[in-house]
């Protein structure tokens, strides 16, 4: 049976274990507060889910393990426990939760090369950051097939999360390197808005849009189309 770690249940994170355990993966997740406070969602999980004792846990359990923290809990990670295996990380920089970060203020380097810094030796991809939480159950498995993009330096490690991408349901599309991620934060161009149904729908209310497929060449002009974002104006 495949495995897979996940640190992080909020909804990205309880999202994807669901969509694991439903393609035929063993899932250990971990949050910051603790086996107990997973209860609820392991049982609902089943047995191919169980919750660990802590993120160190998590991060041994697997050979790909998915990030779905908040930037500003990167630090606080077993970065010894990831070093030389695949991170799959979900997150985007958002100044008003995680703090100023001048570097990424002033386009010196994108989020996600910043996490690969914190985390040293762990071979880092970039992907499910541009897709809003309960968009991920709405479009996997979705005809044409919804593509996601994903951005990393090392070549095995993108093959390796390309793979768990195609098996939670959606088209895994190569775009780029970590210093090329920024075609896929926010307000890029290539974020979230894209999946979207309806954009007056999703602006007025984002939960009551259902998404709509997007297919891996539309994606692709996407990103080709895409613009460096203002990052020290990001005020959501």
């Amino acid at each position: 049976m495949k495995r897979i770690g996940i640190i992080g249940s909020g909804a990205i994170g309880s999202g994807i274990a669901r969509l694991a355990v439903a393609a035929g993966y063993e899932v250990l997740i971990a949050n910051s507060r603790g086996p107990e406070s997973l209860r609820g969602l392991v049982e609902e999980l089943g047995t191919g889910a169980r919750a660990a004792h802590d993120a160190r846990e998590a991060a041994e359990f697997a050979p790909i393990t998915v990030l779905a923290v908040p930037l500003s809990a990167y630090r606080d990670l077993p970065a010894d426990a990831l070093a030389g295996t695949t991170v799959l990380s979900t997150g985007n920089y958002y100044p008003h939760r995680d703090g100023r970060i001048a570097r990424l203020d002033a386009l010196e380097l994108t989020t996600a090369e910043l996490e690969a810094e914190l985390l040293p030796g762990a071979l880092l991809v970039k992907a499910f950051n541009n897709i809003l939480a309960h968009h991920i159950p709405a479009l996997a498995g979705s005809m044409p097939r919804t593509a996601l993009a994903i951005f990393g330096d090392d070549d095995g490690a993108k093959t390796g999360a390309g793979a768990l991408v195609d098996d939670l349901g959606f088209e895994p599309v190569d775009a780029g390197t970590l210093a090329e991620s920024w075609r896929a934060e926010p307000d890029s161009g290539a974020y979230t808005p894209v999946y979207a149904a309806d954009p007056a729908t999703l602006a007025a209310d984002h939960l009551s849009d259902p998404g709509a497929p997007v297919s891996a060449d539309q994606l692709r002009r996407l990103l080709g189309a895409s613009h460096r974002a203002d990052v020290a104006a990001r005020q959501f």
